[in-house]
């Protein structure tokens, strides 16, 4: 069976930082940067990518629609 992997693309000029998708990633991939996006917020990435598997759960709790996810069958 192949085991699927996933990843997220978080534009990261909208995002403004609410972290709500941070409780909803069952496997703790999401963080908020240090840094700053032009709005002045902390947007979200991937901190542990290796360890997404494409569930889609913060996609759907983002208020703002800005996080894409993919999965990739390895």
């Amino acid at each position: 069976m192949a085991k699927v992997r996933g990843a997220i693309v978080v534009d990261e000029e909208k995002c403004k930082g609410c972290s709500v998708c941070i409780p909803a990633c069952p496997t703790s991939v999401i963080a908020l940067a240090k840094e700053f996006n032009s709005k002045g917020y902390n947007y979200a990435y991937m901190e542990n990518p290796e360890e997404c598997t494409g569930c889609t759960n913060c996609a759907v709790v983002c208020p703002d629609g800005v996080i894409t996810v993919y999965r990739i069958k390895s």
